[in-house]
């Protein structure tokens, strides 16, 4: 007799499984998400990979759960796909707490070694070279208002063009170089996403990550989104500043050429900046200023060992990427000149529920709920795992944040995965090659709880 297969189903409907999915395609728990996007050279020509590759699953070897078109899981609960001529390579949601961004950078980074040690394989096989160069990094943090909080001015479109005037400076220092054109802002619905250069030290990355949710989180906040709001707010603005229209979809840019000279060909200690309600500035001294007036809401996301980073750039004591003389080589190789050094290994930063859950579904996990067993097949977007219930084949869709309830009925079973160093070792991520360090040589579980001095840069 055939298997019967029904229409699929919306959270099973046995008794004992509740009614789990939602209609939104989000998730309950605010949440953030990093995406960088890579060009392909291969035998010193710049291709697409679509007509390299096809579909990742040409040089990724293991099996991936796949999400649509082009776009399959990773074993670490990421994403990969081809988009537009470059390789996209995306982190699962991780719920905001403290050391949310440390997680994203983390899992990013993860999944670009998993990438560069597949295609290490596939030069092997068929006596290629192919490098992946830096091309661009999304910063993606939620936008939740609760009903009660929606009204006039306080939409998210608002936000995107507010938080245009607040973060371009700050996140400069820590994540553009001397080839950079601008950092953007874009409103995506229930998230907002700033867009920059990529970066190819782990620890920056991470640290503009963190600096990043932070004010976005905080800025949300505040009574209404119109400019107004920086009136009498300790938040310097340059005088020539105009945000643009970005370049992809909607969504606003500081860029380098609305300024009478480029921001990012400049000293950044040098006081060339006019505010509009203060003194001439540095751009050290406009990204400090802005940092020290969010760095409540930075101290409440950050480790401490980002937290240490972050008040070092601003205060000139670690470098930046704008210091030095041209982007470094690093971005033309990244998973070889850069890679991922385990700065945060599981036992000091465990991964977050979300990753968790992912992981767990991801790898096929079956899931005991009610009286029966679960085996997951696929995903539906980020926020909803697709089950088949064992007894009868018929398919189940559970959000999320209805699987974290579950969360310790697979974790009793078997534990996540995850993915060690390359080396094997604890360091801080490093440029090789330019003589650029972070600035930090000891492992994070020395690092304090807080900086040192308790202070904001």
């Amino acid at each position: 007799m055939a298997r019967r297969t029904r229409t699929p189903l919306i959270a099973g409907g046995k008794k004992g499984v509740t009614d789990a999915a939602t209609s939104r395609a989000r998730v309950a728990l605010g949440a953030i998400g990093l995406e960088s996007e890579f060009t392909v050279v291969v035998d010193g020509q710049q291709e697409r990979p679509e007509d390299v590759f096809g579909s990742p699953t040409a040089f990724v070897r293991q099996p991936m759960m796949h999400r649509t078109g082009r776009s399959y899981h990773l074993p670490n609960g990421g994403a990969i796909y081809f988009d537009t001529g470059v390789i996209e390579v995306a982190t699962p949601v991780i719920e905001i707490a403290r050391g949310c961004a440390a997680r994203a950078g983390r899992s990013l980074w993860e999944s670009i070694l998993f990438v560069r040690e597949e295609l290490d394989a596939w030069e092997r096989e068929h006596g290629r070279e192919v490098k992946l160069a830096g091309f661009s990094t999304h910063y993606n943090v939620s936008f939740d208002l609760a009903p009660s909080e929606r009204r006039p001015g306080r939409s998210v479109g608002e936000l995107a063009v507010l938080l245009t005037y607040i973060l371009p400076v700050p996140v400069m220092l820590l994540a553009a170089n001397r080839r950079s054109t601008g950092i953007g802002v874009r409103p995506r619905g229930n998230r907002v996403e700033v867009t920059a250069d990529f970066t190819p030290d782990a620890s920056l990355m991470i640290a503009t990550a963190t600096i990043i949710t932070a004010i976005v989180r905080e800025v949300m906040t505040w009574p209404t989104y119109r400019l107004s709001e920086l009136r009498g707010r300790a938040i310097p603005v340059m005088r020539e500043f105009r945000p643009v229209p970005h370049s992809t979809r909607k969504g606003w840019t500081m860029r380098y050429d609305t300024f009478s000279s480029n921001p990012f060909h400049a000293d950044i200690d040098e006081l060339l900046w006019e505010t509009t309600d203060g003194p001439r500035l540095s751009l050290r001294d406009i990204a400090g200023r802005i940092t020290r007036y969010f760095w409540p809401a930075i101290k409440q996301i950050s480790d401490p060992f980002t937290l240490r980073l972050i008040g070092s750039v601003m205060r000139g004591r670690a470098p930046s990427l704008l210091e030095l003389a041209d982007r470094p080589p690093e971005y033309d190789d990244v998973g070889r000149l850069c890679t991922w050094d385990n700065l945060f290994p599981e036992r000091v930063l465990p991964r977050s529920r979300y990753e968790r859950v992912l992981i767990h579904a991801i790898s096929g996990q079956r899931l005991h709920l009610g009286d029966d067993w679960y085996t997951p097949t696929g995903m539906r977007g980020w926020s909803h795992v697709i089950f088949r219930r064992a007894g009868d084949f018929t398919r189940h869709i559970f959000s999320l944040d209805y699987l974290l309830d579950h969360l310790h009925k697979w974790e009793r079973r078997v534990r996540g995965p995850g993915r060690r160093s390359r080396r094997g070792t604890d360091r801080p991520s490093r440029l090789r090659g330019t003589g650029f360090d972070s600035g930090f040589a000891e492992p994070v579980e020395s690092a304090p709880e807080t900086d040192s001095n308790g202070k904001a840069p």
